[in-house]
């Protein structure tokens, strides 16, 4: 599939076709160039605070300046291809365009937008990133994809309780690494039914040209979060606490967040400096609510 537009979030972008593949009974997209190369080990010890709480900080952070953002509804089904079709909800989502750099010392601040909606089954988010040298070699699921080029999202559904949180993390191939609360965070725990559509607007795993950016679209079902929610659906007004997240790159790695963890160093286990989000029956773009 081949489509060109100026604005990705808008319209749609130049893409490849993505080919179906399966990972431990999964069906999932995930876009496959490029041959399979080692990842840049001298980022290994940073770049894995992503996926490993147990090495998280727990600095004493400030909870007073932390963003909002309302999820408002989904007004119409979306197909989860890593295309944000102008003819699905997505046009008229608010988008979060003020990703943070605090660590950044050197090199190009990439930009990262994203948007969220919802419906009675799933938690949708889509990641546009600009990158001018994408780069994933991780194909196994609950691989430490913070190594290659990858968007996260993680939640606490209880704001009461924000130690109870989960992670889900993204590659640039579509590959998942997702934690729950349950059985101390361990890797045996896979969220059953998400869905994640992966386009790129470039070439992975050359860096020889310059890419533009790769879109990634998530759908979590809200069955999976049982029971770790006072509320499933949530209902209009539900707050949750949430921070998005882009992490690593072989060229220029990328370290930007939502939310600022206020960390010396990057990390994004810090539950306390998750921006709060408040689902909406608003349906998206509308004054209208839905039932």
């Amino acid at each position: 599939m081949i489509r060109s537009q100026a604005d990705p979030m808008a319209q749609p972008m130049i893409t490849r076709s993505v080919p179906r593949i399966e990972f431990g009974g999964e069906r999932r997209f995930v876009a496959r160039f490029g041959a399979r190369t080692v990842g840049l080990l001298g980022l290994i010890a940073v770049l894995s605070l992503s996926a490993d709480p147990s090495r998280a900080e727990t600095p004493a952070v400030s909870t007073t300046d932390l963003p909002h953002y309302v999820i408002e509804r989904a007004a119409t089904s979306i197909t989860i291809d890593g295309v944000l079709d102008p003819a699905e909800p997505w046009s008229t989502a608010t988008r979060i365009d003020s990703f943070q750099f605090p660590w950044w010392t050197s090199g190009t601040r990439e930009t990262t937008t994203t948007r969220l909606l919802w419906d009675e089954e799933y938690l949708y988010v889509a990641f546009v990133a600009t990158d001018a040298h994408i780069s994933a070699h991780l194909t196994e699921r609950d691989a430490p994809v913070s190594r290659d080029d990858a968007v996260e999202v993680f939640f606490a559904c209880d704001p009461a309780d924000v130690s109870v949180y989960f992670n889900f993390e993204f590659n640039a191939l579509g590959t998942i690494l997702d934690r729950s609360p349950r059985d101390n965070r361990s890797s045996k725990w896979n969220g059953a039914g998400v869905k994640v559509g992966i386009t790129i607007d470039g070439t992975l795993n050359d860096s020889t040209d310059t890419d533009r950016s790769w879109t990634t679209e998530i759908a979590i079902p809200f069955t999976d979060l049982a029971p770790f929610a006072p509320r499933l659906p949530p209902a209009n007004g539900d707050q949750w606490r949430l921070n998005l997240y882009r992490i690593g790159g072989e060229v220029n790695p990328q370290f930007s967040l939502w939310s600022d963890t206020q960390t010396e160093r990057p990390q994004y286990h810090v539950p306390a400096r998750f921006g709060l989000v408040r689902f909406s029956t608003r349906l998206a773009g509308s004054t209208t609510t839905s039932p």
